[in-house]
């Protein structure tokens, strides 16, 4: 059976040999379990003329408690996609990286990609798997985003889809954002995006929204230049996915913070 997995998912693969593996196949005792489990927020992502930025701060809360500083909300899905999660922050690491895996073993399998549509619905269906816990309050909220490798225009490949908790997949144009701070974030992309910006001038709005986020949203994390915790944020353009590092990161975070200094609306 291990030497002839008979399907290219590996979620399918998995349900019939090792159905208690998957996040949604375990049982839970009844009633609400939300406060029992850190959460993580906030993600945004935007479209950039080659590309997507995507970016989270660092902050998971459990309650009214900061559980943990410097948690790592977004991973590349592959090697021209990112996922960033929101939500219960163990199920939503376990998830993302069950959805790496479902990605690779497609690959292996098919001797191909999946599409960007596709890989899309194929988390769409882990998130659908996962309601049981999510209607008891562990609910993950990921959002995808990707160079999209079939695209007619290179300059215009970049591309975001968001999820609701029944595994709903929805495209979004332009930019969007998930998590308690994502009404703040999404109200600075509001005013500041516009079509065609640099991957660069991507990541530094981006940066900003989390800023604005972090400054009315209790569960997001700002930029903690004591502590030196920056937000993670990475890009997916026809090159594949790229991780900025902690001293360009800290460039970036360190020149907003300058300069709300000046002028704190932004």
């Amino acid at each position: 059976m291990f030497t002839n997995a008979g399907t290219s998912s590996f979620t399918a693969f998995l349900s019939k040999v090792a159905p208690e593996m998957l996040p949604g196949r375990r049982p839970l005792p009844p009633g609400m379990a939300a406060d029992l489990a850190p959460h993580a927020t906030t993600i945004v992502a935007i479209s950039a003329a080659g590309g997507v930025v995507m970016a989270g701060d660092r902050r998971a809360t459990m309650g009214n408690l900061i559980a943990q500083r410097d948690i790592e909300k977004v991973h590349p899905a592959d090697a021209y996609s990112l996922v960033g999660i929101a939500g219960t922050a163990g199920i939503g690491i376990e998830l993302m990286r069950l959805f790496q895996v479902e990605l690779e073993h497609y690959e292996k399998i098919e001797g191909a990609m999946l599409s960007l549509d596709g890989k899309a619905n194929r988390l769409a269906s882990m998130i659908r798997g996962n309601l049981g816990a999510a209607m008891q309050g562990l609910a993950v909220i990921p959002l995808f985003a990707g160079f999209d490798l079939a695209a007619s225009d290179p300059a215009r490949a970049g591309r975001i889809f968001s999820f609701d908790v029944t595994g709903g997949p929805y495209e979004e144009t332009g930019y969007d954002a998930i998590g308690s701070g994502s009404l703040f974030a999404k109200s600075a992309l509001k005013k500041r995006f516009r079509t065609g910006l640099s991957v660069d001038d991507a990541a530094r709005l981006a940066v900003e929204a989390l800023y604005d986020a972090a400054d009315d949203d209790t569960a997001t994390g700002g930029p903690d230049l004591t502590r030196r915790i920056y937000p993670v944020v990475m890009t997916a353009t026809a090159d594949g996915t790229h991780r900025l590092t902690d001293a360009e990161t800290a460039a970036i975070a360190e020149g907003v913070v300058a300069g709300r200094m000046e002028n704190p609306g932004g």
